[in-house]
């Protein structure tokens, strides 16, 4: 597969902020892929960046463990050749995510009615060996009923009773507008009521396409596009509680949850790429054409809500989600809690996406 022409190769020199970022952070993230890598191999996107061409710097990465800032930026010096990535018409564009910490009952209660529910048995997955004719190519879940395959329900569908939810339900919230950004984030950390903290992480979903609350309430006229955030939301919510429905109706898709344990407080749930995620170094990007371990570094000099500076950072790869499309959209995690979520729901700014392509498939040695 060759080497697509979005990426204009560029000297480290040219990246604004590049010496600046500390790298070791970065590194720890890289490594982690590494350590994963062989497991099982990450598809190769269809921009071309080869998964083999990665070989070399993993096998450095897990045989050298820890490294400073000075020795993890010449790690990625020696490894790789960034390359702007240059979207046709379009600039790139961030936005954040991050892993709600929320209050959870392992009951339903006359206060906790909002559940998270565990994937259902009669889910199941679906790609072009099993996609039933005329079904819509989107759908990678489909039902499955003694006529075959199906669409599976929607959101409204299943809050509405068109499943039968019983036994399915791992946690209960008290607030649905809680549960639902939980299915945006695609996972949390629940702080039981029970004195357990459990982690629920993405399992499977309906299949239907996302649209996200801030579109419709801008389509609606009830929120400025350019003021949508998380927290206008939760307001326009906190304002307009008899609507709650009307709006989270609109989104069709429907997240299902598995739990996994809190192994490390520091990191983040596992996501896509199989390795937990680490605050202000994962991106998640379309996995369709970006490979999962790939470095970019994020130029957005507009974005200043993780730290009050510009946002120059190098990031890796390491998740995915419904609504990044695109060769330069990325979604910034930006760690665990009630902290994590100002940031990350604040952060719609342009950007400059540098991919960093290891060395061997741009000088042609793959």
């Amino acid at each position: 597969m060759a080497l697509s022409p979005l990426f204009k190769p560029v000297e480290f020199g040219q990246i604004p902020g590049w010496k600046a970022d500390p790298k070791a952070e970065a590194f720890a993230a890289f490594s982690r892929c590494a350590a994963r890598i062989h497991v099982k191999p990450y598809r190769t996107g269809t921009l071309g960046v080869a998964v083999e061409a990665f070989s070399a710097a993993y096998a450095e990465a897990r045989a050298i463990g820890s490294i400073d800032d000075d020795e993890a930026r010449a790690f990625f010096e020696r490894h790789f050749v960034p390359a702007l990535v240059t979207p046709a018409g379009n600039s790139g564009f961030v936005t954040g995510f991050y892993e709600p910490v929320v209050e959870a009952s392992p009951h339903r209660t006359e206060r906790f009615k909002a559940p998270l529910l565990a994937r259902p048995t009669d889910l199941v997955d679906i790609d072009d060996a099993n996609r039933p004719a005329g079904m819509d190519p989107y759908l990678a879940f489909g039902r499955r009923t003694a006529d075959g395959v199906s669409e599976y329900c929607d959101r409204r569908q299943i809050e509405t009773g068109s499943i039968d939810t019983a036994g399915l339900a791992l946690a209960w919230l008290a607030d649905p507008v809680d549960a639902f950004f939980i299915h945006v984030q695609g996972a949390a950390r629940l702080r039981m009521t029970d004195g357990r903290l459990v982690r629920v992480t993405y399992a499977a979903k309906s299949g239907h396409r996302f649209t996200g609350a801030g579109k419709v309430l801008a389509e609606l006229g009830e929120i400025p596009l350019e003021q949508v955030t998380m927290q206008s939301i939760r307001a326009w919510f906190r304002a307009h509680p008899d609507r709650i429905n009307e709006i989270l109706w609109r989104n069709r898709s429907y997240i299902f949850f598995r739990e996994a344990p809190v192994e490390d407080a520091a990191l983040g749930p596992v996501a896509a790429a199989k390795v937990p995620l680490t605050p202000g170094r994962s991106i998640a990007v379309d996995r369709l054409l970006h490979t999962f371990g790939t470095p970019f570094f994020i130029d957005a000099p507009t974005l200043t809500a993780f730290d009050a500076k510009p946002f120059r950072r190098l990031m890796i790869a390491q998740d995915t989600g419904s609504a990044i499309t695109g060769p330069a959209r990325g979604d910034l995690f930006a760690g665990s809690g009630d902290a994590a979520g100002e940031i990350a729901g604040v952060v719609r700014n342009d950007a400059d996406f540098y991919a960093l392509l290891p060395r061997a498939l741009v000088e042609g040695r793959l």
